[in-house]
């Protein structure tokens, strides 16, 4: 364990050059070389400036002044069942478990299940399946080269992998579960790997959740390799504390007629940033990319998205929606790269955000940079307040104020939610959203799907889900 009095890339330097071996801990000499690499980059490039103009609106200050303490040995996780149940009737899921940014598991730390499948620990599988993690680790996160991405791969001991050979399809959701629970205010870096063959299917269920009221500032990347004609339905769900930060990079890579939904869903947490990465990388590829936060009191949401459209005939899709009330701020950086030979490319990239009060913020910037002209492309963006006329004509139908504007700001939500395959999942994140919109959303008890009591019921004068 050591102490970080405050975040500074001389310290971080330092720390990785006394615990060297400590971090290399899985002995390969190929991630080690690229640790080494990595921290050079960060040496050298150092965090993000506000002066930056993707990092304008966002300011780390606070974040950086705090102290942390990081953890270079894993924890005994106690009662695991205790930490990772999940109560959602019907939904029936693979859990992978991480604990204060280290794996943890009932039985062995990496899963081989019959249909060649594996699953687990990342260090593990470092260990015993390098030929499956060395031509993808650290190789889409490249591309970007943050600081945050180059910190991480310096530092990063564990993680989730996931592998699913060609031909294979899940026979149920995978959900990977990221819990905070500890005294000390944390210093996280976790790294996962997915990989899925040609021709395979993911469902993947990706929840960050924090059960008490302690700082932590949580650097997580994921990287997502898609072959050639494999599909990923993917949920990203964020509910943590409103002191933690966290900085999400996921990358995506899709090679010829993969397939990609992607959902990203951010309902409380003191300051969150994702950087969303998407590579269509071959011919006849798709992504969607839906967002949706609901940030009250200081909270603030940063969501970059870009799109790079690699190869020819390939389409996308990209929606996100907001609403923040009191002093909350939000960011929305859309950035759709076309090149000269995508020819045949179809993208489309909205934003649109309410603001409940005068002191709310929003920075929204789609954007699009296109090269060739055998494209069909368009982007949109609007902030604005609830819908007067609507709001006459519910309240002339003997609606009351608040429950009027509960109305508008779930018809205006449900329609990312409506997105959401998996129908005991919808379900209830529907119930979420609702307990959110009445600012009862607080801490969860177990995971992030299950906030609040189960058996409590959340009852509307008008229940939204059902108009």
């Amino acid at each position: 364990m050591e102490s970080l009095n405050k975040i500074t890339v001389d310290r971080l330097s330092r720390l990785f050059d006394e615990n060297r071996k400590i971090i290399d801990g899985d002995g390969n000499p190929t991630i080690a070389a690229a640790r080494e690499k990595a921290m050079g980059s960060f040496r050298a490039t150092g965090f993000p400036s506000p002066k930056e103009e993707v990092w304008r609106n966002t300011d780390l200050t606070e974040t950086f002044a705090r102290d942390y303490v990081y953890h270079l040995n894993r924890q005994d996780p106690g009662d695991i069942r205790s930490v990772f149940r999940c109560n959602i009737p019907n939904f029936d899921t693979a859990v992978l478990g991480q604990l204060n940014g280290w794996t943890v598991s009932r039985d062995v730390p990496l899963m081989v299940l019959g249909n060649g499948m594996i699953m687990g620990s990342l260090s593990e599988a470092i260990r015993q399946f390098p030929q499956l993690v060395e031509p993808h680790l650290g190789k889409y996160s490249a591309a970007a080269k943050t600081g945050f991405t180059e910190l991480n791969m310096a530092f990063a001991m564990d993680g989730i992998f996931i592998y699913v050979p060609d031909n294979v399809s899940g026979n149920k959701a995978v959900q990977m579960v990221n819990v905070i629970r500890h005294p000390d205010n944390l210093f996280l870096q976790t790294r996962n790997l997915i990989v899925l063959g040609k021709n395979s299917r993911l469902t993947l269920v990706h929840c960050d959740d924090s059960y008490n009221h302690q700082a932590s500032f949580s650097n997580n990347v994921t990287e997502v390799f898609l072959n050639e004609g494999a599909e990923m339905d993917h949920y990203k769900l964020q509910s943590l504390n409103n002191s933690s930060t966290l900085i999400g990079s996921t990358f995506f890579r899709l090679e010829g007629s993969a397939s990609l939904e992607s959902h990203f869903v951010s309902l409380t947490g003191g300051l969150l940033r994702n950087d969303i990465h998407v590579t269509l990388a071959g011919p006849h590829a798709n992504a969607d990319i839906y967002g949706l936060y609901l940030m009250d009191r200081k909270q603030h949401i940063d969501n970059h998205v870009f799109v790079d459209h690699a190869a020819p005939h390939c389409t996308s899709n990209e929606r996100f929606r907001g609403i923040l009330d009191e002093h909350a701020t939000g960011v929305f950086n859309g950035h759709v790269l076309v090149r000269p030979h995508s020819v045949g490319t179809s993208a489309y990239q909205g934003n649109k955000n309410i603001l409940l009060t005068d002191t709310a913020r929003i920075h929204s910037q789609p954007f699009l940079e296109i090269y060739n002209d055998d494209v069909k492309c368009s982007h949109g963006s609007s902030t604005g307040q609830l819908d007067a006329e609507a709001m006459f004509y519910l309240r002339q139908r003997g609606i009351g104020e608040e429950n009027a504007r509960m109305l508008l700001m779930y018809a205006f939500a449900d329609d990312i939610v409506n997105k959401i395959r998996i129908g005991p999942l919808r379900h209830r994140f529907e119930d979420m959203i609702k307990r959110r919109l009445q600012g009862e959303l607080q801490i969860c008890e177990q995971c992030v799907l299950h906030c609040s009591n189960p058996e409590k019921q959340v009852d509307f004068y008008i229940d939204p889900t059902k108009i």
